[in-house]
């Protein structure tokens, strides 16, 4: 277990208009070891997470690496944590492109900006477990060292493995700035709202006939317990951080009291456009691929480096559900349901020979 960080840091914060990275600040802000955060995002916060920017100093402001450094020399940054890593597209901010850009090219200004800043002595990065990808030829446990058996299809997972690619070469330049990785299984929790706790609240659930995948999650707030420790303390090194246990896809459908509507692997794209087309979600295909192969990650290195452990998978997925009502089904989620069912009565048709029409 490594040593804390000297007292009165400054720490800058990147992504604070989200949720993750508003409440790391907020807890930053509430620790006597932090002297000033600093929160630095393009976009303004949302209000439902402006209350936990209280005491941060706020930058509207792009990965530019000019105008990091000057930010960075003027604020004297000790530490910066880099979660301005975007999971998803959004389409009325340039889909792809645009994530792409904010990932990967922001990841690189601003260790360039890093780089030009010899008081910097800590960087903390978010990253996911979505970087081993997810295919027939996984291994049954992931370590922090497995390499991904193939190359991930989603946009998201290849931007992680960029951005940890930049990472290591921003470490073998600054040897003195000890960098921490974090690859994070998916969130779920109370407040959890991403694509994934979404998929969990349809109310037929759509999955791959004949599979049954294995699952890992990490609840919200011991992500935050060590993305916060990993600021204060000293734990240099890439770590997994899951809640150890795993469900299995149809475990959780059941838990979350919803039914499963199975379908062939083929048609599960079908599925996921279905559900685009009428709003219900918009499946990646990183989450399409996890769906068919599931992934599991040992957190043994966490929990010995850290002296923390996450609370269980299962608990996690358990205080979600209590947490998460669907409520009455929209008109949205109606038409989906029917063509789900419709598209599985199809597919069974089809695999007997029937007719389609």
């Amino acid at each position: 277990m490594s040593e804390s960080t000297p007292d009165g840091i400054t720490v800058l914060v990147t992504g604070v208009s989200r949720y993750l990275a508003a409440r790391l600040a907020a807890r930053l802000v509430a620790d006597p070891a932090v002297e000033r955060v600093i929160g630095l995002d393009p976009a303004a916060p949302s209000a439902e997470v402006e209350p936990y920017l209280t005491g941060v100093e706020l930058y509207e402001s792009e990965l530019r690496t000019a105008d990091l450094i000057r930010l960075f020399a003027r604020n004297e940054v000790d530490v910066v944590a880099h979660l301005a890593i975007s999971t998803a597209p959004d389409p009325n901010r340039g889909g792809r492109a645009a994530m792409k850009e904010a990932n990967v090219i922001g990841t690189m200004r601003l260790l360039a900006a890093c780089q030009q800043v010899p008081r910097l002595r800590k960087l903390v990065v978010r990253s996911s477990t979505a970087a081993y990808g997810a295919s027939f030829r996984d291994p049954a446990v992931f370590t922090e060292g497995t390499e991904p058996r193939d190359l991930p299809r989603g946009g998201f997972a290849r931007d992680v493995l960029d951005v940890e690619d930049y990472v290591r070469g921003f470490g073998r330049r600054r040897k003195d700035v000890r960098a921490t990785v974090l690859r994070f299984a998916p969130f779920i929790g109370q407040q959890t709202d991403t694509r994934l706790s979404r998929y969990f609240t349809m109310p037929l659930v759509p999955t791959v006939l004949g599979r049954d995948p294995r699952l890992q999650f990490v609840h919200a707030d011991d992500a935050l317990e060590v993305l916060h420790r990993s600021v204060v303390e000293d734990h240099p090194g890439t770590y997994n951080v899951a809640g150890r246990g795993v469900l299995t896809l149809n475990q959780a459908i059941r838990r979350a009291g919803r039914l499963a509507v199975p379908v062939l692997e083929p048609g599960l794209s079908g599925v996921a456009a279905v559900a685009k087309q009428w709003r219900v979600l918009d499946f990646s295909l990183d989450q399409l691929d996890l769906f068919v192969h599931g992934r599991v990650v040992d957190t043994e290195a966490l929990v010995k480096e850290f002296g923390f452990e996450p609370r269980s998978t299962a608990e996690a997925f358990d205080e979600f559900v209590r947490a998460h009502d669907a409520g009455p089904m929209s008109g949205s989620r109606l038409r989906f349901a029917e063509k789900l069912i419709l598209e599985r009565i199809r597919q069974a048709r089809a695999s007997l020979g029937g007719d389609d029409d």
